[in-house]
C-alpha cells in the first residue's frame, strides 16, 4: 500500500536501505575501484546510513519520552537524518551521500530549498524545478534535485561516471515522472538503475574492470529503499557485479589514470593518505580551507553547513590537512587512512582484506601513524561480545572478553564495535553480536577491522545465550578458524527463549495478546502467551526440553527475584530427568528472563 511521505516513512525507509545495505556492502566493497582501489565503499555507505537510521530513531525516542510523549515531525525527521548521516559520514562516497540526504532535508523540512537559485553551479541547476506547492510528489522532485545541486556544489572536481551521475539521472527521473508520490519514487531509482549501468562507459577505470561504479551502486540500494517505504512495493533487485579477476588499470605516467582520478592509490601513484575529520567552523573559513586541501590532494569533499562539516580528501601529507582544518575551525574525530598496499590488492582476489592501516586520532595507541611508524606488536585472539546487562557484561569479562553494552532501545552502532575491536589490540577477534538486528552491524565492524589488518570472524549469535555457549568452549590456544568453527557450532546447538511483558494488544503466531500479558518467544516466535511470569516460563521449558536438552541456561533480568530462578530449577529438576540448570544474573533491563538450552 502507497505510503504517505511522512516522519514515519523516513523511519522506514533508513530501516530498509540499511538492511538493504547491509547485504550489498560484500558485493559493493567488492567492485570498488574508484577513485581508490580500498575495497571498503559498501562498508562506509552502511556506516553512513546506520548513523542517519540512528539519528532518526533517537528522534522519535526523544519525542515519546517527552512530557507530552508527541510524534516527531516530517522536518524533525529528516533534519535528524541528515545530522546523522553528516556525523557518520565515512569516505567519499559516504561523504557525498551525507550531502546528497542534506540536500533533500533542506526542501522536506522547510517546503522549499534555502537560498533557492542563489548558489548555481550544481548539475542541471537552472532553477527549472518544478513549481513549489504541487504536493508531496512535486517536494520529492525538487528534493532529489536540491540534493544533486549540493553534492556538485561540494565535490572540488566532479567526475562523470561516478554517484554523481547516478544523483542526476535520480532526479531527472522523478521530474519527468506523473503522477503519486511512489510513482516518482520509483521513478527516481529506475533512472538511477539505468544510469549506474553505463557508468562503466563514462568512467575508463569502471569500463577495464568490468565493474559499475560502487557509489553509485549504493546509492541506487539507498533509492531502492525509499520506493519501497513510499510504495510498499519492493523494487527490482539489482544483479551483483563483481570485477575482472587480475586486472587493475593501468597508470599514466603522471601518476593518474585517463579519467582524472588518482591511480588506485598507488605509492607511487595516487596520495598515500585518507583523512577524514569532522569540523565547527563558519562558512568564510570553509571557503579557504576548500582551497588550501585543494592544493594538498584530490578527491576533497566537503559538506554539511549551519556550522558543522565533516570534511573528506585525499593527500600525502596528512598533517598538512589536519593543521588546515585547525586554522579553520576546530577538528575533531579526525581520522587517517593509509591506503598501503590497497592498490596492489587485485580487485576481486581471493584472500584476506586488509588494504591498509587506519588511524583514529587522538590517542588510538600502538597504531601506524601518518609517520608510517611501526606500531606494538598485537596480542593473540580476543572475544568481543555484545550483552544487554551489567551482569552479562562481567559474565563476559570473567571469560577473557570484550563486553559492549547495548541501551533499552540502542543498539550499539558498528563504530562501537570498531572502538571495542581496536581495545582489545589483538590480532585476531571473534565478534559476537547476540542478537539477529546486530548481524550487520556486526559484519560492518569486521569489515573495518580487517581493513586495519586485524583478522575477525562473526559467530551469527541471535541471543546472549548462543553467545556464552560459545564463549564456554572458546579456545585461544587452538587456531583461528577451528575455534570459530568450535564457538560457531556450540552456539547454533544452543536453542533460545525470552520471557517479556506484552506492551500493547498484538496478534502474534500464539493468539491475540492483551497489554500486560507474558509472552514466551522460543527461537524468535512467541509460542506461549500467559499471565504469570513463572508458570509462563515453566510451559516454555517443557516444550523446549520436549525436544531433548541437556542443560539449561536461565539468564535473570533485573528485578526478577531469585525466586523464580529456585522455582524453575526445582521444575526442570522434577520433570526433566538429568537436565542440568545453570543461572546467571544477567541485569537486563528489558527482557525479564533468557532461557537457553543446549
Amino acid at each position: 500500500m502507497p505510503h504517505t511521505l511522512d516522519a514515519d516513512a523516513v523511519r522506514m525507509w533508513c530501516g530498509l536501505a540499511l538492511d538493504a545495505l547491509g547485504r550489498a556492502r560484500a558485493d559493493i566493497d567488492a567492485i570498488n575501484v574508484y577513485p581508490v582501489a580500498d575495497g571498503d565503499t559498501g562498508t562506509n555507505l552502511y556506516l553512513t546510513v546506520e548513523s542517519a537510521a540512528q539519528a532518526v530513531d533517537a528522534a522519535f525516542n526523544g519525542h515519546a519520552a517527552s512530557a507530552a510523549a508527541s510524534r516527531p515531525t516530517l522536518a524533525d525527521v529528516v533534519r535528524a537524518m541528515a545530522h546523522g548521516a553528516l556525523i557518520g559520514a565515512r569516505g567519499n562516497s559516504g561523504t557525498i551521500l551525507a550531502q546528497l540526504l542534506r540536500g533533500m532535508a533542506d526542501v522536506l523540512a522547510d517546503g522549499q530549498a534555502p537560498g533557492d537559485g542563489d548558489e548555481g553551479g550544481g548539475k542541471g541547476g537552472d532553477g527549472d524545478a518544478p513549481a513549489v506547492g504541487r504536493g508531496e510528489a512535486d517536494d520529492l522532485r525538487r528534493a532529489l534535485r536540491r540534493a544533486v545541486d549540493l553534492a556538485y556544489l561540494a565535490v572540488a572536481h566532479p567526475v562523470e561516471g561516478t554517484v554523481l551521475t547516478v544523483a542526476v539521472a535520480a532526479a531527472e527521473g522523478a521530474e519527468r515522472a506523473t503522477g503519486d508520490i511512489a510513482t516518482v519514487a520509483r521513478a527516481a531509482y529506475e533512472g538511477a538503475r539505468a544510469a549506474l549501468q553505463a557508468t562503466p562507459g563514462q568512467l575508463d577505470v569502471l569500463g577495464r574492470a568490468g565493474v559499475v561504479d560502487a557509489g553509485g551502486y549504493g546509492l541506487v540500494t539507498v533509492l531502492g529503499g525509499l520506493a519501497e517505504a513510499l510504495s510498499g512495493e519492493a523494487p527490482a533487485a539489482l544483479a551483483p557485479v563483481r570485477p575482472r579477476r587480475g586486472i587493475r588499470p593501468p597508470a599514466a605516467a603522471d601518476g593518474h589514470d585517463p579519467a582524472g582520478c588518482p591511480a588506485d592509490g598507488a605509492p607511487d601513484g595516487g596520495p598515500a593518505f585518507e583523512v577524514i575529520y569532522l569540523l565547527e567552523a563558519d562558512d568564510t573559513a570553509v571557503t579557504a580551507l576548500r582551497k588550501r586541501l585543494d592544493a594538498l590532494g584530490d578527491s576533497l569533499v566537503i559538506v554539511g553547513g549551519d556550522g558543522l562539516w565533516n570534511v573528506h580528501v585525499h593527500v600525502d601529507d596528512a598533517g598538512a590537512a589536519v593543521e588546515a582544518g585547525i586554522q579553520a575551525g576546530r577538528p575533531y574525530r579526525v581520522r587517517i587512512t593509509h591506503f598501503g598496499g590497497a592498490a596492489v590488492r587485485k580487485a576481486g582476489a581471493d584472500g584476506p582484506d586488509r588494504p591498509g592501516a587506519a588511524v583514529v586520532l587522538p590517542d588510538q595507541p600502538g597504531s601506524q601513524g601518518p609517520t608510517g611508524a611501526p606500531r606494538a606488536e598485537r596480542a593473540g585472539r580476543a572475544v568481543v561480545a555484545v550483552v544487554p546487562g551489567d551482569g552479562l557484561a562481567a559474565l563476559c569479562a570473567e571469560a577473557g572478553a570484550t563486553a559492549v553494552a547495548t541501551r533499552p532501545g540502542e543498539p550499539p552502532a558498528s563504530g562501537e564495535l570498531v572502538d571495542a575491536i581496536r581495545r582489545t589490540d589483538a590480532r585476531e577477534v571473534v565478534l559476537l553480536p547476540n542478537g539477529t538486528e546486530l548481524h550487520h552491524t556486526a559484519a560492518a565492524a569486521a569489515a573495518q577491522a580487517r581493513a586495519e589488518g586485524v583478522r575477525a570472524a562473526v559467530i551469527p549469535t541471535r541471543s546472549a545465550v548462543q553467545g556464552i555457549a560459545a564463549l564456554a568452549v572458546h579456545e585461544p590456544g587452538r587456531s583461528f578458524d577451528e575455534d570459530v568453527v568450535a564457538m560457531t557450532s556450540a552456539a547454533g546447538a544452543t536453542r533460545y527463549a525470552e520471557l517479556a511483558v506484552a506492551e500493547h494488544q498484538s496478534w502474534t503466531m500464539a493468539g491475540v495478546c492483551q497489554a500486560g500479558d507474558v509472552l514466551g518467544m522460543i527461537d524468535g516466535d512467541v509460542a506461549v502467551i500467559g499471565s504469570e511470569l513463572a508458570a509462563t516460563a515453566e510451559t516454555v521449558l517443557d516444550r523446549m526440553l520436549a525436544s531433548g536438552g541437556e542443560m539449561v541456561t536461565l539468564v535473570l533480568g533485573a528485578g526478577l527475584p531469585d525466586e523464580v530462578a529456585e522455582r524453575l530449577e526445582r521444575h526442570v529438576r522434577e520433570g526433566h530427568f538429568a537436565v542440568d540448570t545453570v543461572v546467571y544474573h544477567g541485569g537486563q533491563p528489558t527482557t525479564p528472563l533468557i532461557i537457553g538450552i543446549e
